[in-house]
């Protein structure tokens, strides 16, 4: 019989990981048609229009005004119109980041992304909130932490002290039969996290290592997102 080695990595998915690529990591790739007409973008601001470039004033809001009679707002430059809906954008959020130790990430993440130039953005507190997730996920038939422990306890050679390499399949089917981590719960509609992380593109779980020690075992389980 021979041992598993580790590191071994148990799962990926199918989508790439750091894809820069991906559909929700474009911009400027849809027209102003296809804003108003597919997705329902018209007014998009109390302060601004972001299609003319003109303020939006208490006397020339689109919903209070009779057709025809709309005052022409102020023209202003794309860098002025950028800068009232990142502002719009952090204000608005506040709403979805109630409590908790994660509501700041949101206004981070958006102050990132109006001045980071699409750089990676990474965050202490992000990577806690997923760990959080991961140990918080107490479901017996989709955790994947749990799923993998009860794989382990059933499959590792006590003997040998050893987790079997032929059982290698037992690992990976814990975790196609789980639930991946996702900031999906209904706190998360209220923490911040759900408004942070929409979705999640692309999963790796690996084993990073697994000590046995006569009655008990310490596995290392490293997921990347």
């Amino acid at each position: 019989m021979s041992a598993l080695e580790f590191p071994c990595t148990i799962f990926k998915t199918k989508r790439q990981m750091d894809d820069y690529g991906a559909e929700d990591m474009r911009y400027g790739d849809l027209s102003e048609t296809q804003l108003k007409t597919h997705f329902r973008l018209v007014d998009v601001s109390a302060q601004v229009n972001p299609y003319t470039l003109t303020s939006i004033t208490p006397f020339n809001q689109p919903q209070l005004m009779l057709h025809g009679s709309r005052e022409k707002g102020e023209k202003i430059t794309r860098q002025e119109c950028a800068k009232i809906l990142f502002n719009e954008f952090r204000h608005l959020s506040q709403s979805f980041a109630i409590y908790g130790p994660y509501k700041h990430l949101i206004e981070k993440m958006i102050t990132h992304m109006q001045s980071s130039n699409g750089s990676v953005f990474t965050s202490m507190h992000l990577d806690a909130a997923l760990k959080e997730q991961i140990l918080n996920d107490r479901s017996p038939d989709n955790s994947s932490r749990l799923l993998l422990k009860t794989v382990l306890d059933k499959n590792i050679d006590w003997e040998e002290k050893c987790y079997p390499a032929e059982k290698n399949q037992k690992l990976k089917d814990a975790i196609l039969f789980s639930k991946l981590p996702k900031f999906d719960r209904s706190e998360d509609n209220f923490n911040g996290m759900g408004i942070t992380v929409h979705d999640i593109w692309a999963t790796h779980i690996t084993i990073k290592s697994l000590h046995i020690d006569n009655d008990h075992y310490r596995a290392m389980v490293h997921y990347k997102v």
